[in-house]
């Protein structure tokens, strides 16, 4: 889940940052698990941060559409087998918990996004793990917010 700001915040009470939330997208992360582990401090930045990683879209649902963003299933296919079926409300923090606390060092503008999390699935965590090839598709939807489809290149 991708939450939108629609303000712009800085130091925001809960109500505030509520309030500052345009809506909603689908996102994925993508994740070059070798940059992420094996460089020097283990960050996890550069992993996340190739050419054609983090595609999101392809709408954004307003937040009036979404009467609650904690109860919305989110599942994730990889070449046409479901890997990821979860619900929203597993997540750790909530929409707007996110955007009050980063309000608190970062002023968020509008436009900007914050991507929420992964659910429970991810194939590092599978027995074997299981890893994108050049050529997989993975399709991410989410339940009242859309349907994000893009290849693995």
């Amino acid at each position: 889940l991708v939450v939108v700001i629609g303000q712009r915040i800085k130091h925001a009470s809960s109500g505030q940052a509520e309030q500052a939330i345009f809506g909603y997208s689908v996102g994925h992360d993508v994740s070059a698990r070798d940059w992420q582990k094996g460089k020097p401090g283990n960050q996890w930045l550069l992993g996340k941060s190739f050419d054609t990683f983090a595609p999101l879209g392809p709408v954004i649902a307003v937040a009036s559409s979404i009467p609650d963003p904690g109860q919305l299933r989110i599942r994730c296919w990889l070449n046409g087998e479901v890997v990821q079926d979860s619900n929203t409300r597993e997540l750790i923090f909530s929409p707007s918990y996110l955007v009050e606390y980063l309000s608190q060092v970062m002023t968020l503008e509008p436009g900007d996004v914050i991507a929420t999390g992964t659910p429970a699935g991810v194939g590092m965590a599978t027995d074997p793990p299981r890893w994108l090839r050049r050529g997989d598709r993975v399709r991410i939807e989410i339940e009242g917010v859309g349907v994000l489809e893009n290849p693995v290149r």
